[in-house]
């Protein structure tokens, strides 16, 4: 009996010295998780909690007083409705784009990976780097796209200094952006579908848009899903783009929930508010992914 009580008893003590040394590799990744993350994180709701104010000597305690006093600031409404118009155009520009360019560029050739990289390239590129190109080229006295404006007889077209114009210019640099990125991780997706699906359906008789319909775009549905997804995340964050370009200008026009954020919270050092702006943004994201998810859900029998 004692015998077989310490043969039964080894195996969990390997196991448990197994374990050990897999902790012991994971400490430094959870700690610097703990400290760069996870505490950052729990800090900023405790301050938006406060009416924190940075160099201030008293920080009082307000409760939910800032989330109260987001509902009731119109710059707030007007950053979040900026924030999800450059997130559903964006989005669905990039996706439609990137399904287009991945379907047309399919075919693994010399030119289609010429082409494929020319889409790709600004997709590597930082969008501070991105938004002070296109600054210039927007330029209405010394850019590109003023002076062909001037050459068509339109005058110089100040796109960056229109408030009607603003919002749809950084719409559309950030769509041409990403479309590389959507385009390169769909044209993976289309690589992953079985040959034999289309030739059997091509016995059938099936045309192009039925090819397209029935087989290759519900095969992408898992890819789609995480383009989406990802495009949203980052555009909903969107920053550098709108903060070289325009700075949440002319007249508020692009201002949107991470600038207004950054504003508030290094500019006018109103730490507290600008966190419950965090919160706000973070709680946005949260519901629209949860609604992704549920609209793109599948079961691998579809």
């Amino acid at each position: 009996m004692t015998v077989l009580t310490k043969v039964r008893g080894e195996p969990r003590r390997r196991r448990r010295l197994r374990l050990s040394p897999a902790l012991l590799f994971l400490a430094p990744s959870f700690l610097i998780l703990g400290v760069f993350v996870l505490w950052p994180i729990l800090v900023s709701f405790w301050y938006s909690l406060h009416e924190w104010t940075i160099g201030a000597d008293d920080q009082p305690w307000v409760g939910l007083g800032n989330y109260i006093a987001l509902t009731q600031d119109p710059k707030f409404w007007g950053a979040l409705l900026h924030t999800v118009e450059i997130t559903v155009i964006s989005v669905a520009g990039i996706v439609v784009l990137g399904l287009a360019l991945a379907l047309a560029l399919a075919r693994d050739n010399l030119g289609s990976r010429i082409i494929r990289s020319a889409f790709f390239f600004p997709t590597v590129v930082s969008l501070t780097s991105i938004g002070l190109v296109w600054r210039f080229l927007l330029d209405p006295d010394l850019g590109l796209v003023g002076a062909i404006t001037s050459a068509l007889g339109l005058g110089n077209v100040g796109f960056l200094q229109s408030p009607q114009l603003a919002l749809p210019t950084i719409i559309f640099v950030n769509i041409w952006k990403n479309a590389g990125f959507v385009m390169i991780i769909l044209i993976a997706g289309l690589k992953g579908v079985p040959a034999e699906r289309y030739e059997a359906a091509r016995l059938d008789g099936a045309g192009s848009w039925a090819l397209l319909r029935y087989i290759t775009l519900p095969a992408l549905r898992p890819t789609m899903l995480f383009g989406t997804l990802i495009m949203t995340i980052q555009s909903f964050q969107l920053f550098d783009l709108v903060y070289v370009m325009t700075g949440g200008g002319p007249l508020f026009s692009t201002d949107t929930l991470v600038t207004m954020l950054f504003r508030e919270g290094f500019v006018n050092f109103q730490t507290g508010y600008a966190a419950a702006i965090s919160w706000a943004l973070f709680l946005v994201i949260v519901i629209i992914s949860a609604l992704q998810l549920r609209i793109f859900r599948y079961n691998d029998v579809d």
